[in-house]
């Protein structure tokens, strides 16, 4: 089996991401990887030769595959208040079955970008594009113009990601709350005028 294919490789992904989810960017070390994953410390520069920030970056890439995964299929779907509420109610489940410890580790990425490793903010910001580019391309499907497709898309992205992180500092699921019945009452107007 190749070393793009490996389970040892996919297993120091998947822990990565977790780890960014929960402890950030900066916490997420090489020896915390390979504990959390059980990969021999052999591993990871057979399978990531430029070291921690390749497995960073690859663990970006991974989680908004995810996610985005996620969103395009929400878009595909007939309803896009349904799909915004599905959306707003993943992150609500992830909050709460992680007792508010995981966040988005795309934002983990995003807020702790160092000069070291300056692609880690590109590949950020890529994926919170696909993400924008899938809701605006649901938006526009569904009557709404280019411009206000592209505006809404991002503004929900930042509200989601924003109520997240208040969530997690406030130990609570109301900003949360507030920010998907917020952008409920406002999609139902501009799409159903």
């Amino acid at each position: 089996m190749s070393p793009r294919r490996s389970e040892t490789r996919e297993r120091m992904i998947a822990s990565a991401v977790a780890l960014l989810r929960e402890y950030g960017a900066s916490a997420t070390s090489i020896d915390r990887v390979l504990a959390h994953s059980g990969a021999p410390r052999g591993s990871v520069y057979h399978h990531f030769p430029r070291g921690r920030a390749q497995l960073i970056d690859e663990a970006v890439a991974f989680a908004g595959d995810v996610i985005s995964g996620m969103i395009e299929a929400a878009a595909r779907a007939d309803d896009p208040l349904e799909a915004i509420d599905a959306f707003f109610a993943l992150w609500r489940d992830r909050l709460v079955d992680s007792e508010f410890r995981a966040g988005c580790p795309i934002v983990a990425v995003a807020v702790e970008t160092n000069h070291d490793a300056p692609q880690l903010a590109r590949s950020a910001a890529e994926v919170f594009g696909r993400w924008k580019g899938a809701l605006a391309g649901m938006f526009l499907r569904n009557g709404l113009s280019e411009e206000r497709s592209r505006r809404l898309a991002a503004f929900i992205i930042a509200a989601v990601e924003g109520s997240v992180i208040m969530c997690r500092a406030e130990q609570s699921i109301t900003p949360l709350e507030a920010a998907a019945e917020e952008i409920h009452d406002l999609l139902s107007r501009a799409l159903r005028p």
